[in-house]
């Protein structure tokens, strides 16, 4: 059975605004990321000491914050998927899928799961500052609330951009 090759998107462009919130979205896991490379490269990042190695990040925790931080950071990329043509049609150079239509179905559910899991895993950290955070400074926990602040937003910012890729792809579903 030979594979077709469809070389162009077939639904109409994303709207300005769910091409901006994408891109802010994907933006969004930086502050945090570059906070956990700090913690695998040896800095504190605002731990005392003794909350430093309580967290287990010295020796595998290291490889697993750097792990996490480039994690986060490839998921939130892939919310450009909703508003480029690389969302609709894989890239020639993807190993034998490339030049394949991406079934519009299957994207809308994952990313409306990942939505509904980033909004339950990140809205109840607005209660940050209400809590308190003996393995780290005063300073280091206003720094890290205030870097994982913007999390909060991912969730709803992929709700919009996956709504607005739904609604341009619910004709060829």
């Amino acid at each position: 059975m030979t594979k077709t090759r469809q070389n162009r998107p077939t639904a109409t462009a994303a709207p300005r605004w769910a091409v901006r919130a994408a891109h802010v979205t994907a933006l969004l896991a930086l502050p945090s990321g570059v906070w956990r490379l700090l913690l695998g490269a040896g800095f504190l990042a605002g731990y005392t000491e003794a909350g430093y190695a309580a967290a287990g990040i010295p020796g595998w925790g290291r490889v697993y914050v750097v792990a996490l931080s480039l994690a986060t950071e490839l998921l939130a990329l892939l919310t450009l998927g909703l508003v480029r043509s690389w969302g609709e049609v894989l890239p020639s150079r993807v190993p034998f899928f490339g030049g394949r239509r991406v079934p519009p179905r299957p994207v809308t559910v994952a990313a409306g799961a990942g939505a509904v899991g980033l909004i339950l895993l990140w809205t109840p950290f607005t209660l940050w500052w209400s809590l308190p955070h003996p393995d780290m400074t005063a300073l280091g926990a206003t720094v890290a609330g205030f870097l994982y602040l913007p999390l909060v937003a991912w969730g709803p910012l992929l709700v919009a951009v996956t709504v607005s890729y739904h609604r341009r792809h619910r004709a060829r579903d």
